[in-house]
């Protein structure tokens, strides 16, 4: 029975659009053990694994089934999609999801534009840390408890992604903290991000078409907090 591997591969092949005995070729190893590394006769040593992940640009994880995520060395930014900029309907629902969207797409975007012009390498990383955790557990509470999430999309077990999420949002406030306050994690000692002062008349003349989101949210939130 053919496993993750050998159907990755197999597929892997096909869409870039090159024989088996083309692929072999570049892989260096013969066509007929390439054929039983696809159909699951016969299982690859490391070696041969690396030299299929260089060749179809995609990590182990992903050959063997641990995760849906091809890119190997993180994604490219000037290839990402915007969905900030999309005018399409498909990824349009209600109303209210609608607005929820572009109030949190342009939110992100002037934070990550402020961060961005700190220079700070460090910062972004782990503000990005930060709010993919609290995404990544949205998300999967929203599709596990409609019994409709797909089990090889997570490599975390159902028993304790919740837990883990938050040990990692907290990993990465410390990391945030740490940052500003100039308290080195690792023994080097980085000078702090140089974030520019905000005010609203500042954010009004550099982001005028974003601001009006980002003081929604902060309100919003904060009349929250305050009510609880």
């Amino acid at each position: 029975m053919a496993t993750d591997f050998s159907r990755a591969l197999s597929l892997l092949r096909q869409e870039k659009g090159v024989s088996q005995r083309a692929a072999s070729k570049e892989l260096g190893v013969s066509q007929a053990l390439l054929s039983h590394y696809e159909n699951g006769a016969r299982e690859p040593g490391l070696k041969f694994l690396v030299k299929v992940c260089d060749y179809y640009d995609v990590t182990a994880d992903y050959l063997i089934g641990r995760t849906m995520i091809r890119e190997t060395a993180g994604v490219q930014s000037e290839l990402l999609y915007d969905a900030s900029l999309d005018k399409d309907n498909r990824l349009r629902g209600s109303a209210s999801a609608l607005m929820s969207r572009r109030l949190l797409c342009n939110s992100i975007s002037l934070l990550f534009d402020i961060l961005g012009k700190s220079g700070h390498k460090g910062l972004i990383s782990a503000v990005l840390r930060y709010l993919s955790a609290a995404f990544y557990k949205v998300f999967r509470l929203v599709f596990s408890y409609a019994g409709i999430s797909p089990s090889g999309f997570f490599s975390v077990p159902e028993t304790y992604f919740a837990p883990a999420c938050d040990a990692e949002m907290f990993r990465a406030e410390t990391a945030i903290r740490a940052i500003l306050s100039r308290v080195p994690l690792s023994g080097d000692l980085e000078e702090p991000p140089a974030i520019p002062e905000i005010s609203n008349d500042m954010l009004t003349k550099e982001y005028p078409a974003t601001v009006g989101s980002l003081l929604s949210v902060l309100h919003q939130v904060g009349e929250q907090i305050k009510d609880k």
